[in-house]
């Protein structure tokens, strides 16, 4: 009986989905009614899962943000992190210290070069003269030492050390007065004379001059008539130069004791006496002379303020 009672459902169900078909669909009963019968257990497990949920769309538009960045290359990624720079305030003020370092590295360097450029661009011989010049001011510097020396040992093993002490001061006034400009000396040297017609030798050019011949070694000097001591000083008066407040006129000469082999190469050396005045387009002569002469004295001023320590 029960099988009878099923076959009649099936059929009366056929019976309803060919109705469903004629009229289009729009009327049909869904797969979901059709479970209602009890011989349907397939489709009552359908209705008891829980539907498919579809994926969000946020999750496919991160995917596609996600794919491009994988895509970025080592080198744009690098160019990603260091533009635009993010810098904190120690970053920064370390940066400025740095640079203000390697600003005043840069600037002493530069000071050097510019010092040493007139030796770099010498000429062999002009440094093998330099050096000669060196090694003589070194040499008189030994001489001088050795006579100290020599001057004391006499003092110790003479007899009469009264009377040598007497010889010693007579000739040390001696030297001291040449010095000072109050006693007239003699001996080898140079005579240098400049000739300048357009007038544009100035006294710091002068100055210069005296200046590099007492370093090389020289030991009297007059220039034109006047005695160049210790407090010597030139000034421009016009298109002449004074010496000591006097004026004189080019061709300007000077006479200068000392020796003649350091004298001469030190107003020659690069960038020295001879080729300033030659800049400004005067002529300088140099020569050397076994015999010269500086006799113009000068008074013997007692100073002021300075007494002797020995008293």
């Amino acid at each position: 009986m029960s099988d009878q009672n099923n076959r009649d459902d099936r059929n009366e169900q056929r019976k309803q989905d060919d109705h469903g078909a004629e009229r289009g669909g729009t009327g049909g009963v869904g797969p979901g009614d059709r479970d209602a019968g009890p011989g349907q257990p397939e489709n009552r497990l359908r209705r008891e899962l829980p539907a498919e949920v579809p994926a969000p769309a946020a999750d496919a538009g991160q995917g596609a943000e996600e794919e491009p960045r994988e895509s970025l290359t080592g080198r744009q990624r690098l160019l990603k992190g260091l533009w635009p720079p993010r810098a904190s305030r120690a970053q920064l003020i370390v940066a400025v210290l740095l640079f203000g370092l390697g600003f005043g590295l840069a600037v002493q360097v530069a000071s050097n070069s510019d010092s040493d450029s007139a030796l770099r661009g010498a000429r062999q011989e002009d440094l093998v003269r330099i050096l000669d010049e060196l090694d003589s001011r070194t040499q008189r510097l030994e001489d001088e030492k050795q006579g100290l020396e020599k001057q004391r040992q006499e003092l110790q093993s003479s007899s009469d050390q009264a009377a040598e002490a007497r010889k010693q001061t007579a000739e040390k006034e001696q030297q001291l007065g040449i010095l000072a400009g109050t006693v007239a000396a003699e001996g080898p040297g140079i005579t240098m004379t400049i000739e300048d017609t357009k007038g544009a030798v100035r006294a710091d050019m002068l100055l210069d001059a005296i200046q590099e011949l007492r370093a090389a070694g020289a030991e009297a000097i007059q220039v034109n008539g006047v005695r160049v001591v210790t407090n010597t000083y030139f000034t421009d008066s016009g298109k002449s130069v004074s010496v000591d407040g006097k004026k004189i006129n080019a061709p300007y000469r000077f006479q200068v004791i000392g020796k003649p082999q350091d004298l001469e190469p030190a107003l020659n050396i690069p960038g020295g006496v001879v080729q300033t005045l030659e800049k400004e387009q005067a002529t300088v002569t140099v020569e050397r002379s076994d015999k010269i002469v500086v006799d113009a004295l000068r008074q013997a001023k007692r100073p002021d303020y300075a007494r002797s320590s020995s008293r």
